[in-house]
């Protein structure tokens, strides 16, 4: 996976949720932005959203993965 799609996830995510990714391995994080990835593909609501602020739509699904993390 490219790095610039786990770069896009990462600025995607909050501060402390940024921080505690980071740290991750590298296949956890990439794990995960895969996952951002289909988040975005796959949610019409987040479509809804991206065409008011791609920015606000990329956090949603973000905060959307960590939470299933969690």
């Amino acid at each position: 996976m490219a790095m610039d799609v786990v770069g896009r996830f990462l600025a995607a995510l909050d501060p402390e949720r940024r921080d505690d990714v980071t740290g991750r391995p590298r296949e956890e994080r990439e794990r995960l932005a895969a996952a951002w990835e289909r988040e975005l593909a796959s949610d019409d609501e987040l479509d809804t959203l991206d065409e008011l602020s791609p920015p606000a739509a990329e956090a949603e699904a973000a905060r959307r993965v960590m939470e299933r993390e969690a």
